[in-house]
């Protein structure tokens, strides 16, 4: 099944950088390639989010919410690594005041939802993210 959605990307607030454990960035990756459609949707249930993972960003959405995007995770650099097993640096990137309150447990919750995923047949898609000045990404 083939499902398209749209998400909104609401003005920035802030940005810093912080690194992911290679561990959780290799299995978003090898998910990824599985997924028929280039854009792989975790649902992190803990949480009431949803992630969507392409091959340049990690986006996360309240999925109780109107599908504006509270966080994201850019430019990840994983050929700065020496090796698979170390950690890779990337930017998060906020959408919203709760935006670093989140950014507290989503990374561990992310990791989870994507090892439950993995057991699980993996769900792909089309995903579209329009800026709120109405430009398409």
């Amino acid at each position: 099944m083939i499902v398209e959605e749209t998400f909104y990307r609401p003005p920035e607030l802030s940005r810093e950088p912080r690194t992911l454990p290679a561990e959780t960035y290799n299995l978003a990756h090898l998910l990824l390639k599985r997924a028929a459609a280039g854009c792989l949707f975790v649902p992190i249930r803990g949480m009431q989010f949803l992630a969507v993972v392409d091959g340049e960003e990690f986006i996360f959405v309240d999925r109780e919410g109107k599908r504006m995007i509270e966080l994201a995770w850019q430019r990840f650099a994983p050929q700065a690594r020496q090796s698979l097993d170390q950690p890779v640096s990337y930017e998060a990137v906020y959408y919203s005041p709760a935006g670093a309150e989140l950014m507290r447990r989503i990374q561990g919750e992310f990791h989870k939802a994507l090892h439950d995923l993995g057991q699980k047949s993996v769900h792909g898609g089309q995903a579209r993210v329009i800026r709120l000045n109405g430009k398409s990404r």
